[in-house]
């Protein structure tokens, strides 16, 4: 029954190969997205914007929000994975 039931899972191969692409990308995307480096960076690309003249108060608050918002998640996920 092996050989058969392998014989008929054949087609299905390529899309399995697929899904695991798509979670290996996903991975990465949420890693690149909680990275801590990365939203620090942003964090202070904000604040030189700020300083600049090129974002307003609100519109900076409203990036650090989402920022800030990002970090606490990063440090949450990080506490459940080490």
């Amino acid at each position: 029954m092996g050989f058969l039931s392998g014989l008929l899972g054949l087609p299905l191969v390529p899309v399995r190969g697929v899904g695991w692409i798509a979670e290996r990308v996903l991975e990465e995307a949420e890693r690149q997205y909680y990275d801590p480096g990365t939203i620090r960076r942003k964090l202070e690309e904000v604040a030189d914007a700020k300083a600049a003249g090129t974002l307003t108060a609100e519109e900076a608050s409203a990036l650090e929000q989402e920022l800030v918002g990002r970090l606490i998640e990063a440090g949450r996920r990080a506490r459940r994975e080490g």
